[in-house]
């Protein structure tokens, strides 16, 4: 069927014939690449001009992109003879309503990824708890905050959870300190103990002087006397010192002969 035999479309006052549905197209498909070239300039003056961190520049970025596709939307049907003002005139009651009750959640989340943006209480590639939930900071979009966990699981968390909630940065500060929990026999020499486990934190190529390490006694427990190691690291030799430090404790102990219980139970029955 030729274009000219295409039947007439009437919209209200608009009058859609295969003219306008063809400028309509075509602009369309213009205004979507120049919101796409638009977008990439804008990202990338951003990137260049400006000293804000990565984050707030992809927030940014998002953001603008949203607002050009509304411009479309709009020029679009502006292409096609809808008039626009009265729309937007005559749904302005069901706009209020949808503003007022259905996007409520929407601008908060909107407000709280804004301020999450800004104050970066959280920022890209760190690694962060909140609401339950761990994981790598991908992004912050407009709506929500997206978390890799460390078992390669896509988490989206809306914004207003994050900003309403406190989060834990595990990747924040340049160092950690490590925690490792470890129980002795009553008849072992503590003394023996404490020192065995010093010299393991102190030989460990990648434990801190500055801080100083610890060994304390922590509890008397019904089977144990429990020690925690303690010893500060830099931030991305956490896991590998804690491994290091969990596992040769262990053999350190057993060479020592210092005995690490297993917890037992004394039954007594009566006839």
């Amino acid at each position: 069927m030729a274009l000219e035999q295409l039947p007439d479309i009437s919209i209200g006052s608009a009058n859609i014939t295969p003219g306008t549905l063809l400028i309509a197209a075509v602009v369309a498909v213009l205004g979507v690449i120049a919101a796409k070239v638009l977008t990439a300039i804008f990202q990338r003056t951003l990137t260049r001009t400006s000293r804000l961190p990565e984050l707030v520049i992809e927030f940014l970025t998002r953001f603008f992109a949203a607002l050009l596709y509304v411009i479309v939307i709009l020029l679009v049907l502006a292409a096609l003879g809808i008039d626009i003002g009265s729309m937007v005139l005559g749904l302005s009651a069901i706009i209020g309503l949808v503003l007022g009750f259905g996007l409520q959640d929407s601008f908060t989340n909107f407000a709280a990824g804004a301020w999450i943006a800004t104050l970066r209480p959280i920022d890209k590639d760190e690694y962060v708890e909140v609401n339950g939930m761990a994981g790598t900071v991908r992004t912050v979009g407009i709506m929500a905050t997206e978390l890799l966990t460390p078992d390669n699981k896509y988490v989206t968390i809306p914004n207003a959870l994050i900003w309403g909630s406190p989060v834990i940065n595990y990747s924040r500060m340049d160092t950690r300190r490590v925690d490792v929990a470890v129980g002795i026999g009553y008849t072992s020499n503590v003394e023996e103990a404490l020192r065995v486990a010093m010299d393991l934190i102190k030989r460990h190529p990648a434990v801190l002087a500055d801080p100083e390490p610890a060994v304390v006694v922590t509890e008397l427990a019904d089977s144990s006397v429990n020690l925690a190691l303690r010893a500060w690291t830099k931030t991305p030799d956490f896991w590998p010192v804690k491994n290091d430090l969990t596992r040769d404790i262990l053999a350190a102990y057993r060479k020592a002969g210092i005995e690490i219980p297993f917890p037992q139970l004394d039954v007594h029955l009566e006839r």
